[in-house]
């Protein structure tokens, strides 16, 4: 079966590689637990909908009617199940430590998350600190964090504990504020979050840690339940409890991957979670520079996942409804984080590449942004609302 990919593909892949890998009972079992629970929350809205709802009012919102942001307890719950659903032999006891502490690092991310998704009163820097806190305690819970970021200089001051726990724990926290800032639309979350997995999976898988690659695709098939639902009518919304958790998910397999295998840089995870991480930093920047009297912290609706609705998805489907309009949106995006981590697969050997590809990436974000926002490739620093 491995001999008709295509020709790209089998290079891309492990030369031992089967498909029956991607098979596994485990990320079945996860698949399947979050897309029922996804359907029982749908069903039941109208039993927690009183506090479990989206409204479709304000200046991020780009659904037409209250939906359910509770999404998040169905990816949890996939990777619960999946994480009950495997082995418990010898060989897949790696990889069991790594989900259990997934899981029990990721709660207090979660947790704060579903709070603001129930009662809209939890704010932002405690929702940060939370996700921050997840990140110390999957240090506790498995002595590892970022050793090094081969920076000479920097890897002597990560070499104290004290200071490699906080920048992980600072790290970890950004990425998941980074997940739900690009939560905007229809499967453009749950759609990156899979290419990204695929994208650790797969150089995990290249370098020999199975543990790491299995544990990927168990996530990957929790997170695909979930897409199932979400994409592209929106029937249910990841909201912050889901995206904080899979950011946090997301960021410690990125912690992971460098510190359990020495050969890979970590600018290989820095560039497989690039696009969400240029969008946060690149908002800052924008919302500093080139919006006057408007703070940096303070949402606003030109994102590039907003233009890109606004200037592709409206343009190209203008009969479609606004709905089917939210996910169409989401393939561009999707097009931008699969360059990324295309790039990942073949850069992860080498420094260099890894870092061209780095720069790369943030010149084509910077150059679609001016695109969509000033109809030029090249930006210019001028006020806009």
């Amino acid at each position: 079966m491995f001999e008709k990919l295509p020709l790209k593909l089998q290079y891309m892949l492990p030369s031992n590689f089967s498909i029956a890998e991607i098979l596994r009972y485990d990320a079945v079992i996860a698949l399947f637990a979050s897309f029922v629970t996804c359907l029982l929350l749908v069903c039941t809205k109208k039993w927690h909908g009183a506090f479990s709802m989206d409204s479709s009012t304000g200046v991020q919102k780009v659904h037409t009617s209250p939906t359910p942001r509770i999404g998040g307890i169905a990816i949890a719950i996939g990777v619960f199940a999946g994480f009950a659903a495997s082995s418990h032999g010898i060989a897949a006891a790696e990889k069991r430590a790594i989900l259990s502490a997934i899981l029990l690092a990721g709660m207090p991310a979660f947790i704060f998350g579903l709070l603001e998704d129930v009662t809209k009163k939890v704010s932002v820097k405690i929702r940060l600190l939370a996700t921050m806190a997840s990140g110390i305690l999957g240090w506790g819970i498995t002595g590892t964090a970022l050793t090094h970021l081969d920076l000479p200089g920097i890897d002597w001051l990560l070499s104290y504990t004290v200071i490699s726990v906080l920048f992980t724990a600072f790290a970890v926290g950004g990425v998941a504020n980074a997940i739900n800032i690009i939560d905007g639309f229809n499967g453009l979350t749950a759609g990156t979050a899979l290419i990204m997995l695929t994208a650790f999976g797969l150089i995990a898988r290249q370098v020999g840690d199975l543990p790491l690659a299995f544990t990927c695709l168990l996530v990957a098939g929790s997170v695909a339940g979930f897409f199932l639902v979400n994409w592209p009518s929106g029937k249910i919304f990841l909201g912050d409890g889901g995206a904080y958790f899979l950011g946090f998910t997301l960021a410690w397999i990125a912690v992971l991957l460098p510190e359990r295998n020495s050969a890979i840089s970590p600018w290989t995870s820095l560039l497989i979670c690039s696009y969400p991480i240029t969008e946060v930093v690149f908002s800052i920047f924008r919302r500093r520079f080139w919006r006057e009297g408007h703070p940096a912290t303070q949402p606003d609706a030109v994102h590039l996942h907003t233009l890109a609705n606004k200037r592709w998805a409206r343009k190209l489907f203008p009969n479609a409804t606004k709905t089917t309009q939210n996910g169409l949106t989401s393939p561009f995006l999707w097009g931008y984080a699969l360059t990324s981590c295309t790039a990942a697969l073949y850069s992860y050997q080498s420094k260099t590449l890894t870092l061209s590809a780095l720069i790369f990436c943030l010149a084509l974000y910077i150059s679609m942004y001016s695109k969509l926002a000033f109809f030029r490739w090249i930006p210019k620093n001028k006020n806009y609302r």
